[in-house]
């Protein structure tokens, strides 16, 4: 973390300095703002949260309950998400509290008496090595405590405005604030009061029967798979030994049950199969009673038993796979014509089954796509087109993971004889785990994501994909580090320049000639978007990675882009300076960089944006040219 670059910081340094629409603002809703977020959910938080980094732009969240959520129905966290909490600086704090979900059981018939269940295959969470996080539980009420805290503790100072339910809007033609939203108190002194928000921009985080979905016109496509779960949060005696890991349990002909452990060491949660469910049901599966669940689960756990002490939550769900047909107000045909003002996230997008922990994480990345993009839009950095590539890449993205959970929900909801094989749950699990880990998202070239034509540069980078992470020795300090954990959730670009191999810091190379071009030239991304008087790396936050260990990178002759002067004392930054780590393994070689070096671009989301050669400044203008507004005009062409 850094900070007293603006001056000494006495208190926590994780509350920034109010500024600009964080002064003095006004408890009570305005009347107009930049952006209205509905719904405090997972996407509707971490978009407040970053849009708390933007002092420039006013953004207000409304909520019909009349306070912070108590208890979630969500409680997976992914990998990628636990990535992303390392972004906006809590992820130590929330893992620290998080049960550790690092292995999976898989309980069968026992084929001697299948009557009886035993204990098949124990599997690794994450045999792949997919990530240096952990995967998680912990309630999602906790995660939108913690990005509550971040946007309260911003420079704009976001808060939730409580006790305020959406009804509707209209989309005027033109205006500064062409979105009126109609707004009613739920709740303390406004409670029944209906009024009118003027607004640029709308986001609907209002979970699954979304109302803002309804006032664009927008449909959730999809259909129920007409089989039923009950789930609890519970703490109960049991003999069954491995109440603690997570399991999957089959049983002969009851069916099966989901077990997950909670945070806290006792609690824990069951999916417990209730069946399939009659198409002309009408819902009454949902009138199980919390008696016939628990019931349940005794006859699928057989010979172990289950006795509830305390309650913390139950229901009765059916599984559902819908995803909605456009993400933002502008009808397809009108796409690339007219700019959205209206979009939805999260559980107004998808809905599916809660099995495979998708929910919450997939809702989160919906959020981390938008706000950033909403940023550099008000913020006068991009053009409002930008705004399309939001429901352009996460529509992809939901239906892949709609049909990954159709044929996972649909796996978890077979008969043992129904398999090929014993181990074929297990193998499917172990197999498939990097999907929903969240890594399999991969963007496809647009204004945001380049071609594969260097991708041999960085192989282990791949173009569309999240920035994963490797080790690197903290030139400065001589502190080995996590290259992509100082990636923070500040709307920043970032730009690795990975060394050629001949040349040590200060001789010639051809990143000594990058970086002068970097510095000097006015058609450099640097030079030409970043605004004047800004911090050097205000908008693009520049790192170098040397192929030396760090004996051999001496500071004062690394390229001044690289140390660059910031803050109102023009204090030096020392952080963007690395060297290879060869006790944690050499960043090169683990991700494919070639020795003679390359460039490796990243979106303010963490996604790989661009690979491109040292020597293509000119692929590396046009790109950034063609998704940003120059802040600083281009030199006019020299005389002939």
């Amino acid at each position: 973390m850094q900070f007293h670059h603006h001056g000494y910081v006495s208190g926590d340094p994780r509350v920034l300095p109010a500024a600009g629409t964080g002064l003095n603002r006004p408890d009570e809703l305005p009347d107009v703002t930049d952006v209205l977020i509905v719904g405090s959910g997972p996407a509707g938080m971490l978009l407040a949260a970053q849009l708390s980094m933007f002092p420039s732009i006013s953004t207000r969240l409304v909520e019909r309950r009349p306070g912070r959520l108590e208890i979630g129905q969500a409680d997976g966290i992914q990998a990628r998400s636990v990535e992303t909490f390392q972004a906006f600086g809590f992820a130590e704090r929330i893992v620290a509290e998080a049960y550790w979900l690092t292995a999976m059981n898989f309980w069968a018939p026992d084929p001697r008496d299948p009557a009886r269940i035993v204990r098949g295959q124990r599997t690794k969470d994450d045999a792949h090595g997919i990530s240096e996080f952990k995967h998680l539980i912990v309630n999602q009420a906790r995660v939108l405590d913690y990005f509550a805290e971040y946007a309260a503790h911003g420079p704009a100072r976001v808060r939730p405005d409580y006790g305020w339910e959406f009804v509707g809007l209209e989309v005027a033609p033109e205006g500064e604030c062409p979105v009126a939203v109609t707004l009613r108190g739920t709740a303390g002194p406004q409670d029944g009061i209906e009024r009118v928000v003027h607004t640029k921009y709308v986001v609907g985080c209002d979970g699954a029967r979304s109302r803002v979905r309804e006032a664009i016109g927008r449909r959730h496509v999809g259909a129920q798979a007409l089989h039923a779960w009950g789930v609890m949060d519970v703490l109960a005696e049991t003999d069954f030994p491995d109440i603690r890991t997570k399991c999957a349990i089959q049983s002969h002909g009851d069916g099966s049950i989901l077990l997950i452990p909670r945070e806290g060491g006792h609690l824990f949660r069951m999916y417990v199969d209730l069946g399939e469910v009659p198409a002309d049901d009408n819902g009454a599966v949902r009138k199980t009673s919390f008696e016939q669940i628990v019931a349940k689960a005794n006859r699928i756990m057989s010979p172990y038993t289950l006795e509830v002490r305390d309650v913390a939550w139950h229901s009765v769900y059916e599984v559902g796979h819908r995803v909605t047909d456009k993400f933002d107000d502008v009808p397809p045909e009108l796409t690339g014509e007219r700019d959205p003002r209206v979009f939805i996230c999260g559980d107004a997008c998808h809905t599916h089954s809660a099995k495979a922990g998708q929910g919450m994480n997939v809702s989160m990345q919906d959020g981390f796509n938008l706000g950033w993009k909403l940023a550099q839009v008000l913020e006068g950095r991009s053009p409002a087109s930008l705004l399309s590539t939001y429901s352009g890449e996460r529509q992809v993205i939901a239906q892949n993971l709609i049909d990954f959970d159709r044929e996972w929900s649909s796996m978890m909801a077979r008969k043992p004889e129904e398999f090929e094989s014993p181990d074929a749950l297990a193998k499917f699990y172990v197999d498939t785990a990097e999907f929903p880990a969240g890594f399999m998202t991969q963007y496809e070239p647009s204004m945001l994501v380049g071609t594969a034509e260097h991708q041999d540069l960085a192989s282990g980078f791949p173009i569309g994909k999240r920035f994963k992470s490797a080790h690197a020795m903290r030139v400065g300090d001589a502190n080995p580090v996590h290259l992509g954990h100082h990636h923070r959730a500040d709307g920043r670009w970032r730009l690795y320049a990975f060394a050629d191999a001949p040349a040590a810091a200060g001789e010639p190379s051809a990143l000594a000639e990058w970086a002068q071009w970097m510095a000097t030239s006015p058609e450099s991304p640097v030079a030409r978007f970043t605004p004047a008087g800004a911090d050097l790396d205000s908008v693009f936050d520049v790192k170098v990675v040397y192929q030396q260990p760090l004996d051999g990178v001496e500071l004062d002759r690394v390229p001044g882009i690289f140390l660059p002067k910031v803050g109102p004392f023009a204090v030096t930054d020392y952080e963007k300076v690395y060297a290879v780590d060869p006790d944690n393994g050499d960043i090169f070689d683990e991700r494919g960089i070639d020795r003679g070096g390359c460039v490796v671009v990243v979106r303010p989301d963490q996604y790989v944006a661009h690979v491109l050669p040292l020597t293509a400044t000119e692929k590396l203008a046009r790109f950034f040219a063609g998704n940003m507004l120059a802040q600083n005009p281009a030199p006019a062409p020299a005389a002939v």
